[in-house]
């Protein structure tokens, strides 16, 4: 099976089948490892079975196919861990005010950084660099941008209607908006979508269909270094990440400080 195949015969699944195909995903590649072999076949066989609305044989084939890799540990492809580089600065969870956050992006050199805080005490920071199959394109910082946004939406199981979310960059703001209104084609310039390694979208592409199905989050803009709290911390969190990708430092303690310190200003000020 193709991997053009493989993602329109995963299209197909219905949810509860979908995320469970999803997680087996890894082993749906060509390999020489025989274990992971039989666990991919399931894996297809099941998306077909499926394609022929076979939904139970579907389910008892990945049934199979999770009991499988259950026992194989030995070449099992590591997984991405969703809580990295996230946080909590949990004096804050019992604010009341209505909820805000603030993202932003760095680069410089090969080496990005992406962050996040909110006003309830979530935070995320992640470092990133370049590869020979780095989607990106020549649109890096705006594609960085976009993506700290979909890092602050993955980090909640259900995103908080109502939450407002602040961006100094105005093409970004564009772009989110564009999506809110339903044009979830438009993409950055030389952003590829190919096939990704962990997942059956593009990180854009996941994020403008959420955006889309979401009118009640608002996307604002805030000027960059002006002194708003928000979005200070945010601007701190990603040009720590990036930095931590070339130097050596524990990045825990420092991004909990700074976070707590900027949102010490903000709830002292409450404004957006």
């Amino acid at each position: 099976m193709r991997p053009d195949e493989f993602l329109r015969a995963l299209a197909e699944l219905p949810p509860p089948l979908h995320g469970r195909a999803v997680t087996l995903r890894p082993y749906a590649r060509s390999t020489r490892c025989d274990d992971c072999q039989r666990i991919g076949d399931a894996v297809r066989l099941a998306l077909t079975a499926a394609h022929y609305d076979e939904l139970t044989s579907a389910s008892e084939l990945l049934d199979t196919a999770e009991r499988l890799a259950g026992e194989h540990t030995e070449h099992a492809p590591p997984r991405p861990d969703p809580q990295r580089g996230r946080g909590r600065v949990i004096r804050w969870a019992g604010a009341s005010a209505p909820l805000v956050a603030a993202t932003d992006a760095s680069w410089k050199g090969r080496a990005g950084g992406i962050g996040y805080v909110v006003s309830d005490g979530h935070y995320g920071l992640l470092g990133r660099g370049t590869g020979r199959l780095d989607p990106t394109g020549a649109s890096r910082v705006l594609v960085d941008e976009l993506r700290a946004v979909d890092y602050l939406l993955t980090g909640y199981d259900e995103v908080p209607t109502g939450m407002t979310v602040l961006l100094d960059s105005l093409t970004a703001l564009r772009y989110l908006h564009r999506w809110q209104a339903g044009e979830t084609d438009a993409m950055p310039a030389g952003y590829s979508l190919r096939e990704r390694r962990w997942s059956d979208q593009p990180t854009l592409v996941r994020l403008a269909e959420q955006v889309a199905h979401r009118p009640g989050l608002t996307f604002a803009h805030v000027k960059g270094h002006s002194g708003h709290p928000l979005n200070e911390a945010a601007d701190g969190l990603c040009h720590m990440a990036r930095r931590r990708r070339e130097e050596s430092f524990d990045l825990r303690p420092r991004a909990y400080a700074l976070v707590d310190a900027f949102l010490r200003d903000w709830h002292a000020n409450a404004t957006v």
